[in-house]
């Protein structure tokens, strides 16, 4: 594992400055592409739910088996996978659902009323806020993930990039139409997404010393409680009101398909 932990700050730091990619588009863009939208956060639920339950499950429970006893290292893991939900529940729960950058909103709907710069401010940097909160743990799942398996943590480093993308696009482009600095919004941006490789650090600093399979196992456990909660949550819901008919759901099966296929190879 310690042969990977460079890998885990590279990929972790790389998912998190994506946030910097949604506010290129938005800059350079006048209209929101809400099909391809759709189709891309579909697509990162579909291959975290897959990785969850197909990987990081299994991965978890072969793990406890080697420290404890059939029944206890099963109870272990269902108590670390609803533990990685309840977290992630707790956190989403601090933030006000209006300036959840989680919540729907397209570059049309920050550029219809651009005179409202104070409300515009205010809500850009509680997105910026809100994501460096919401990128801890997602930073803890790619970098724990990468230390188990380098290919593993860079399938789930690029469905995290996916998810980022429309953050990046929540915190700069209010703060653009507020300033009118391209320049303020993208740095805010990007800052918000070092939260995940700050959040890998956290973890590495905590963590390393107690780190063995029984501890890595309950780690994936919850990891993979983050993941659903993210994907059910979040990804899905945003998904679908973004796209129309069936485009999350196309979005969904085409990530569970490459990442079905990739790990038969990897």
């Amino acid at each position: 594992m310690s042969d990977n932990v460079l890998a885990a700050f590279v990929l972790t730091s790389i998912a998190g400055l994506s946030t910097g990619i949604g506010s290129a588009i938005a800059f350079f863009s006048t209209r929101t592409n809400f099909r391809f939208l759709s189709l891309s956060l579909g697509f990162s639920a579909g291959v975290m739910i897959y990785v969850s339950f197909a990987e990081m499950m299994p991965e978890a429970s072969e793990l406890l088996a080697g420290s404890f006893s059939p029944r206890i290292a099963e109870t272990l893991r269902i108590v670390c996978f609803l533990g990685g939900m309840g977290v992630s529940l707790l956190i989403d729960r601090l933030v006000p659902e209006e300036e959840n950058p989680h919540e729907a909103r397209s570059v049309e709907e920050y550029s219809q009323d651009p005179a409202k710069r104070h409300k515009l401010m205010r809500l850009g940097l509680f997105s910026a806020l809100a994501i460096t909160i919401h990128n801890f743990p997602e930073g803890i799942a790619t970098f724990a993930a990468t230390l188990s398996d380098v290919s593993l943590g860079g399938t789930i480093a690029a469905a995290v990039a996916i998810h980022n993308i429309p953050e990046g696009i929540a915190v700069s482009v209010p703060i653009y139409f507020a300033t009118g600095s391209r320049g303020r919004a993208f740095r805010l941006s990007l800052l918000s997404g070092l939260a995940e490789p700050l959040g890998a650090v956290m973890a590495y600093l905590v963590l390393r010393p107690f780190l063995n399979e029984a501890v890595l196992g309950g780690l994936f456990a919850a990891v993979a409680g983050i993941m659903i909660f993210i994907s059910l949550d979040e990804l899905l819901p945003t998904a679908r009101e973004y796209g129309a008919g069936h485009h999350a759901v196309y979005g969904v099966i085409g990530g569970m398909a490459l990442m079905a296929f990739g790990l038969m190879f990897l």
